[in-house]
């Protein structure tokens, strides 16, 4: 078991991003996120969204840093990857409450 973050090269809102996932379990991947005091509001169904200027302090608390293809080789060995196919919302499915 083991908590994994990629490289921040992802660009959103004028900053990198990393990937931060488990290789084996979400309750693993949440209780690491909230100990490092990352917002659940940056968990994206099988991964957490961590700024560049986070990187080396959640390495140092104890995330295994991999290179992205190598994270998504183990993510998907765990059984928790979510493909983006998945993200999508069905064209044929029933809107959330409150959604049109």
């Amino acid at each position: 078991m083991a908590i994994l973050i990629d490289d921040p090269q992802w660009p959103a809102h004028g900053r990198l991003w990393a990937h931060l996932v488990s290789d084996s379990d979400l309750a693993e991947l949440h209780a690491f996120a909230e100990a490092a005091g990352i917002p659940r509001r940056a968990f994206d169904l099988d991964h957490y969204d961590v700024p560049d200027e986070r990187h080396a302090e959640l390495v140092a608390a104890g995330a295994e840093h991999v290179g992205g293809k190598e994270l998504v080789r183990r993510l998907r060995a765990s059984g928790l990857r979510i493909t983006a196919r998945e993200r999508r919302p069905r064209p044929d499915a029933p809107s959330a409450p409150g959604r049109a």
